[in-house]
Formats: structure tokens, sequence, C-alpha cells
């Protein structure tokens, strides 16, 4: 009869716990989700557009490194012929407010290998800003781009 006793306040507990377990499960999905960094590299000292307003010509084929700290390559992409580059992070790794205080975007590939008129060394960089979020299925994205390639002269 003991054992009956125990038993049953065993499967009380078990039952009374499921449904605390699915919530916290529910709340852990609720913040899982991507870091997406998506942007254009322009072949230019700085800036999107050229002076006249026009757009300038984008950098294909650009190595372009997420850095963190002093020059620590979190992740990297390189450019399409488009100049656009992509790079997805798992927020479990890198928390998003880490990403947009001690990160940036750098360009190391050099600017004359899409205009042989840019310097030939040094590379561009750009801080990162958050603007906002959305939802796909279950997946919460985080979307993260450059506010502006400047160049960097190799010296600095």
């Amino acid at each position: 009869m003991a054992l009956k006793s125990i038993l049953l306040v065993f499967l009380v507990l078990a039952a009374a716990a499921a449904p605390i377990a699915v919530a916290q499960l529910g709340l852990l999905n609720g913040l899982l989700g991507l870091i997406s960094i998506k942007g254009t590299v322009a072949c230019s000292l700085g800036g999107g557009t050229a002076a006249s307003g026009s757009a300038l010509p984008v950098f294909p084929n650009a190595l372009v490194q997420l850095q963190c700290g002093p020059g620590n390559v979190v992740a990297s992409s390189t450019t399409n012929g488009s100049g656009v580059f992509s790079i997805i992070l798992d927020p479990l790794q890198m928390l998003l407010s880490s990403l947009l205080n001690n990160c940036g975007l750098v360009v190391n590939t050099p600017l004359a290998s899409c205009n042989a008129q840019l310097p030939a060394l040094g590379g561009l960089r750009s801080p990162l800003q958050f603007i906002g979020s959305t939802v796909q299925g279950l997946l919460n994205i985080a979307n993260v781009i450059p506010t502006e390639f400047r160049y960097v002269s190799a010296t600095t």
C-alpha cells in the first residue's frame, strides 16, 4: 500500500511539472531565432551615393568580415556580383547587444581590385545597426545592417 501511495505522489508531481516544462520551452523557443546581417558594399571610399545622387558602382567578390574586439573574425561572407553579402548568426553564440556594441564589418579586399583609381592599401569599415525583427514561421530574425562603409587607410 505504501508503494502505491509513493507511486501516486510521483505521478501527481510529474503531472504538475509537465505544464511548467512546456511553458519554459515555449519561452525558450520565443528567444531562439537568427541574427541576419545583410548589406551592399560600394566600390568607393565611403558612403552609399555619389555627390550627384546617383548610385555608386558595387564591389563584387569582396570579402566581408564580421570582427568583434581587436581583430577577432567571428564570421565572413563574400559579396556577389551585385555587391550584396549576407551573414547569419546564432543568437545563442552572439548576443545582439554585444554584436551592436563590440563588432563591425571590415572589407580588407583592396579597393583597387574594383577600381584601379582607388587605393591598393587599406579597407572599408562599418559599424552595425539593428533595424528590427521579422518572424518567419517559428524563427524570430533580428535584422542588422551596416550603417555606412568608410575607407580606413592601412596605417590606422
